[in-house]
């Protein structure tokens, strides 16, 4: 069993309705079509209730791969955070993610970016996640839909903490077909 850690700078949260951002990400097949499937294999106990625009982006951490597409979705959920865990690795399973490697090449990535503005850590996971102050893949499409929320452990607005990356390679995926 896990030990884990919460803290809460907000008593106000109900415990049916969390708020939470999670960071979408594939590189390969249909990219884009791995995305929306996700999305759509996420209710009833993840509700998406808004959506990044998609943007390609290079691969991060092993650069010697295709590049990705990254989206962020702000969402309802009444799962707690290892239960939330757990359903998204159920979606990247039922879409046919497989084990490979650290930062490889993946059908799609889930990550749990924010979860209400909890500082949460046991041994399968940390929120708020441990590199979005780093990740430009995360970060813009993250400004795009809550460019004023507030990192719960830096207390930096994510448009702040956007203004520190390169941004430059991330761009706005059109649509282009692709297989």
């Amino acid at each position: 069993m896990d030990s884990w850690l919460i803290f809460s700078t907000s008593s106000n949260k109900t415990m049916e309705n969390h708020v939470v951002f999670i960071a979408l990400g594939s590189n390969i097949g249909d990219r884009a079509r791995a995305l929306n499937e996700a999305s759509e294999l996420m209710p009833p106990d993840i509700i998406p209730v808004s959506f990044s625009k998609v943007y390609e982006t290079p691969p991060w951490g092993y650069e010697d791969q295709p590049p990705f597409l990254n989206q962020v979705i702000k969402a309802r959920t009444h799962l707690s955070p290892p239960a939330l865990l757990k359903r998204l690795k159920e979606i990247e399973q039922k879409l046919g993610r497989k084990p490979i490697f650290r930062y490889g090449p993946r059908l799609i990535d889930l990550d749990i970016l924010f979860f209400d503005d909890l500082e949460y850590k046991s041994e399968k996971l940390t929120i708020p996640h441990p590199e979005i102050d780093n990740r430009a893949f995360v970060l813009v499409p993250l400004m795009e839909i809550a460019p004023n929320y507030i990192h719960p452990v830096c207390h930096k607005k994510i448009v702040d903490l956007a203004a520190h990356v390169e941004v430059d390679s991330i761009i706005e995926f059109r649509g282009d077909n692709e297989q």
